[in-house]
């Protein structure tokens, strides 16, 4: 269950990823994590919010607080182009845009869930929960 207020940052411009991973740190500083793992949560917006902007063609990241458990959430949504192969996506090294390639598998990693759901013309929705 989320806990209100929701954070939410329209995602347009890169300035807005920026504003994506700073809300999400200072909302984890407040919900308890350590300063690393702050960290983690902030890389992990960061990568979904890039992705929002860079592949989705902007749209919506959103975090809360979790009453139920301990934790965060967070949202990234787009109506971009979508998913076409989730798994491929999430494979360590593979990109569409000629960078690392480990934006989707680096955010799997540091968060404790990761669930995407995406198809072609659709958009994409990935949420990502981390526990206290």
């Amino acid at each position: 269950m989320r806990q209100s207020p929701c954070i939410c940052v329209a995602i347009h411009r890169e300035s807005d990823v920026a504003e994506a991973s700073r809300k999400a740190r200072q909302l984890a500083h407040a919900a308890g994590f350590d300063k690393l793992r702050c960290y983690y949560i902030a890389t992990a917006a960061s990568e979904l919010a890039t992705n929002v902007f860079m592949h989705g063609g902007g749209g919506q990241f959103e975090v809360w607080r979790l009453a139920s458990r301990p934790g965060i959430e967070m949202m990234a949504s787009d109506t971009g182009p979508g998913i076409a192969d989730i798994e491929l996506a999430l494979t360590e090294g593979y990109s569409t845009a000629g960078s690392l390639g480990c934006g989707l598998s680096g955010t799997q990693r540091l968060m404790d869930e990761l669930t995407i759901d995406s198809a072609p013309t659709q958009g994409t929705r990935v949420r990502a929960c981390k526990w206290l």
